[in-house]
């Protein structure tokens, strides 16, 4: 049974290693653009969306188009946080997906 005891250290391990990885990640601050930057989103590395910047220019735009433009920026920052997060939890697990954990 010295098996189980050292699974259960290398999951104790991994498991501090991805609390870990999560803090870092909600720091971590991820922008993304639309409109030839003329709409620019900010998300922290969980997705959760920071703040939003538009050039006040690009707001003698049509409604739809600003409108339109933002939900880009907002898919394109969130697109990104979550390949950092993916990339930063594939190095802790090694590549191994863990059902039901992301």
């Amino acid at each position: 049974m010295a098996g189980v005891g050292k699974l259960l250290k290398q999951a104790q391990k991994m498991q501090k290693a991805m609390e870990a990885v999560q803090a870092e990640l909600e720091t971590l601050q991820i922008e993304g653009s639309a409109a030839g930057g003329a709409v620019k989103a900010t998300v922290n590395g969980q997705g959760a969306l920071m703040g939003v910047k538009l050039d006040p220019e690009f707001l003698k735009e049509d409604v739809a188009s600003v409108e339109a433009s933002i939900v880009a920026a907002i898919q394109d920052a969130t697109g990104k946080a979550k390949q950092k997060s993916e990339e930063q939890m594939s190095q802790i697990t090694g590549g191994f997906s863990l059902p039901g954990m992301f």
